[in-house]
């Protein structure tokens, strides 16, 4: 009784932060003008997957794990394991999107606004449902995921009062390539080639000698000369930020998702009759279900504008809070700490490819790596970017 209460809690823990994380993922953006972007169109698209997840599948999953026998029939059943292999490979489809956005941002900064437009977003989206769906109705509904053909806990060789998701080699190889491994070894590529970037603007940067240029502020004021010097501990830094940023949004996905695959993918080549009896498959499968928890973190929290919102969201509106909080003094902000949240996790600048940063009164301008490195000066609380000739 004790560990089936302690059990019942931690699902239910999962469960409300599942719900609960995507919910303020959709509110975020909702609120916040700063989050109104094409790029976070993705975001939301994986809000509202796993939120569908924790409200639709979480629930009749857990109470399989307290009741073997199923009250609900087998046609509701069925409809319970399509939502759930629909929902999964769309929440996995959703963060291959996001990395392939996330590289776009990357390698081709200037190029960023034609190459990812409305309609192609949508086109996208479309067709992540479109293969989620493919995956799990089309076969189930009509049998072909069965050793014999027909439609799984129907007929009159289905076990009474049980939901079994059955499995056999096609369906297996197919769901598990298509659904996981391609996807798992595209997102590994992409997020390689974006560290690999990041580490050679590093080190350009390190290796650029800064350049002083005079600027006048008035007519009657002396010409003042500001230096731009681009420290090596802090460029060390932020590339260590983003290193650390990639490792835990693809060691996550791994994390949660490669156990129960792995599984799913040996137990349909032996053709099992029915994987919920393996001890194991319960395990891995709602360590699956985590990720759908982590994503608002992930791909949220690990963002500044983001972080900005959930706090707008929660905090209490009691006249006595509002009162201490006017008189705090403002956070600082990093300019190169935020240059790279902004390009890595998602607040890309669609038009002129540039992240204004008001609290230091400077422009930073992505630029391709075939042109100058840029030279900036500041002229009245402004900065301007010079590349002899090519600007960004």
């Amino acid at each position: 009784m004790l560990s089936k209460v302690m059990l019942g809690v931690i699902l239910s823990l999962l469960i409300l932060l599942t719900v609960g994380g995507n919910v303020l993922v959709c509110l975020a953006v909702c609120a916040s003008r700063r989050l109104r972007c094409i790029t976070n169109c993705f975001i939301v698209s994986l809000a509202v997957t796993d939120l569908l997840l924790g409200l639709l599948v979480l629930p009749f999953s857990a109470l399989l794990q307290f009741n073997d026998d199923w009250p609900l029939g087998p046609v509701f059943c069925n409809f319970y394991i399509c939502m759930d292999v629909m929902l999964c490979t769309a929440s996995i489809l959703t963060l291959l999107a996001i990395s392939v956005d996330r590289y776009l941002a990357v390698t081709m900064p200037l190029r960023y606004a034609s190459l990812v437009l409305p309609w192609k977003v949508a086109v996208a989206m479309a067709s992540v449902w479109t293969v989620s769906v493919a995956v799990s109705f089309l076969p189930i509904q009509m049998g072909w995921n069965t050793v014999n053909g027909t439609v799984q806990n129907r007929g009159p060789m289905a076990a009474e009062r049980r939901c079994r998701f059955e499995l056999n080699r096609p369906y297996v190889l197919t769901d598990s390539l298509l659904t996981f491994f391609l996807p798992l070894v595209a997102m590994c590529w992409t997020y390689l080639q974006i560290l690999r970037i990041a580490r050679a603007q590093a080190k350009r940067i390190v290796s650029t000698r800064p350049t002083c240029v005079t600027s006048y502020n008035s007519r009657n004021n002396p010409p003042t000369c500001t230096t731009l010097v681009c420290s090596a501990s802090a460029v060390a830094l932020r590339e260590h930020k983003a290193t650390v940023t990639l490792a835990v949004v693809i060691g996550a996905f791994v994390v949660c998702w490669l156990p129960y695959f792995i599984l799913f993918t040996m137990l349909g080549l032996k053709e099992h009759p029915d994987p919920s009896l393996v001890p194991e498959f319960s395990f891995v499968l709602w360590l699956g279900y985590a990720n759908s928890a982590l994503n608002p973190i992930l791909y949220g929290a690990l963002n500044r504008d983001f972080r900005s919102a959930y706090t707008k969201l929660l905090r209490c509106s009691c006249p006595v809070y509002k009162g201490w909080r006017s008189r705090q003094p403002s956070p600082t902000v990093n300019s190169r700490e935020q240059l790279t949240e902004m390009t890595l996790l998602c607040g890309h600048t669609p038009t002129t490819c540039r992240a204004a940063i008001t609290n230091q009164n400077v422009i930073l301008v992505e630029q391709n790596s075939r042109t100058a490195t840029p030279t900036i000066h500041f002229t009245n609380g402004t900065a301007a970017t010079q590349d002899g000739g090519n600007e960004g």
